[in-house]
């Protein structure tokens, strides 16, 4: 994948030091915005903004404010260059969330690995999910990797929301969204009660991956359950909470009832040496979950199988 990153200068006078410096890395694409252009320019997203203080005609500190203030670029890496090096002028760039300022005269070698090795932290960011701040699958697959490589005991906690699709449908993304967020709260908090070094991942839509050292997680799994069941009536209207259920037209428009977003955990117990790779972990909690889908409510399901 290409790096794009933008230069921020109103005469393109440093393009071209940045296409010499990186002239040897294909990985590596740079675009000249003028100031004008800044507002279409932040709708792609680039890997990395650099911004020549000495060759805009605007304020740089409301520049890097609008910056950070896009939706879309509020984790974008930005870099300020200028030869203004005194501390103020410094400290109010960075007090706009800025990663890097950098003193003109400018070291070429300093400002190279400056730009690598931001860009290499972002992608590792962008792997987490916007919405929770967890890690996602490469870091989830990481974690079960690990785990298993240790030959340890340890447990893995396959969560989802049931009717959640229903709840979309009837009260919007945005509130889904907060859902989502409420749950990856109570898994956060619970499984760091339950250990200093568990693991919580994101992966993706109401799927989360809880990994916890130890198989003894009867506690973990009816704590989680009890926090979610205590406060997921306040998502849904009163009438909707007392009912019990929500009424959705289905693609022929007729209506149909869905019971109240539940919680599920399908757990896999992992004992010494039960699982030799990520993958049969894997099949052995998609058989768990499908059993766990079948319980009404919320509900866990705790596979202790041993390996043959």
């Amino acid at each position: 994948m290409v790096n794009e990153v933008y230069i921020i200068d109103d005469d393109e006078s440093s393009i071209i030091i940045f296409k010499e410096l990186f002239r040897d890395d294909p990985d590596y694409k740079f675009i000249s915005v003028k100031t004008e252009q800044i507002d279409l320019a932040l709708k792609s997203i680039p890997s990395l903004i650099v911004i020549n203080e000495d060759a805009i005609d605007r304020n740089v500190i409301e520049l890097c404010a609008k910056i950070r203030k896009d939706e879309d670029n509020m984790i974008t890496p930005v870099i300020v260059v200028s030869s203004n090096g005194s501390r103020s002028h410094r400290m109010r760039i960075l007090n706009e969330s800025v990663e890097y300022f950098i003193k003109k005269p400018v070291d070429e070698g300093y400002l190279y690995y400056t730009v690598k090795n931001l860009t290499r932290l972002l992608k590792t960011n962008r792997t987490v999910s916007p919405l929770t701040g967890l890690p996602g699958n490469v870091q989830i697959h990481s974690e079960l990797k690990k785990r298993i490589s240790k030959e340890e005991e340890f447990s893995v906690l396959y969560v989802d929301l049931d009717n959640f699709k229903a709840y979309n449908d009837v009260y919007g993304f945005l509130k889904g969204d907060k859902i989502i967020q409420f749950t990856a709260d109570i898994l956060t908090d619970e499984v760091k009660k339950f250990e200093i070094g568990g693991f919580v991942g994101h992966v993706g839509g109401d799927d989360f991956i809880a990994i916890v050292s130890g198989i003894e997680i009867e506690d973990l799994c009816q704590r989680i359950i009890a926090r979610f069941e205590n406060k997921i009536k306040s998502f849904f209207t009163k009438e909707d909470a007392k009912k019990g259920y929500i009424e959705v037209a289905n693609r022929r428009g007729i209506i149909e009832k869905f019971p109240l977003t539940a919680i599920s955990i399908a757990a896999v117990v992992a004992d010494k040496n039960r699982f030799t790779n990520i993958l049969e972990i894997g099949d052995t909690a998609a058989q768990i979950k499908h059993a766990v889908k079948n319980v009404l409510g919320s509900s866990y399901i705790i596979d202790r199988r041993k390996s043959s």
